[in-house]
């Protein structure tokens, strides 16, 4: 287990603002999961990431400087030298993630955090991409509200559904906390 890296992206009071996102948001318990596995990972002295979108709009509740930037509480114990700053959708895109990762030897990636359907599932198509063998953890990450662009309006649960069934097999397997937890204890 020591390549297994945990991915926490996002975890920001940005995520709290639900009308910037869309509205109505699944998986009310994504943070304490996340919590979880950050405890889990902390006790085993496995590697931790913690990524911070840095947005450039003026308007995102995650720009510098705007309390939606700053992390949750949750994450701030968990902070090592491990921190990457992002300003796109995936973590891999300007930062030095995949060289850490890489001279680290990991060759797995667990993630978890917001947005499923945006940053989540763009660093995990990424990491699969690259040949890291990746797990996203649904229930500890959490999408929002969709508006089509047909008008046709799509819930939380079915944005976060598609965005796990656009993954699953190809890019990321998708398994539980508590699965994750469990192989953990193997």
């Amino acid at each position: 287990m020591k390549d297994t890296a945990l991915i926490v992206i996002d975890v920001q009071n940005g995520i709290d603002e639900a009308a910037h996102w869309g509205g109505n948001r699944n998986n009310p318990n994504a943070e304490e999961n996340i919590v979880l596995l950050l405890q889990a990972w902390q006790d085993k002295a496995l590697p931790i990431v913690i990524v911070q979108h840095c947005s450039v709009s003026p308007t995102s509740p995650f720009r510098p400087g705007y309390r939606g930037n700053d992390l949750k509480d949750i994450v701030k114990p968990f902070v090592s030298e491990n921190i990457y700053r992002k300003s796109t959708a995936n973590a891999f895109i300007g930062t030095r993630l995949q060289q850490t990762l890489e001279a680290q030897g990991i060759k797995e990636l667990v993630i978890t955090g917001f947005v499923t359907n945006n940053s989540v599932e763009a660093t995990a198509r990424m990491a699969g991409e690259m040949g890291f063998k990746t797990t996203v953890v649904p229930d500890a990450t959490a999408a929002f509200d969709k508006m089509a662009i047909d008008g046709t309006k799509y819930t939380s649960h079915q944005v976060h559904t598609l965005s796990l069934s656009n993954l699953q097999g190809e890019y990321a397997s998708i398994r539980t906390t508590a699965d994750v937890l469990t192989s953990l204890t193997i």
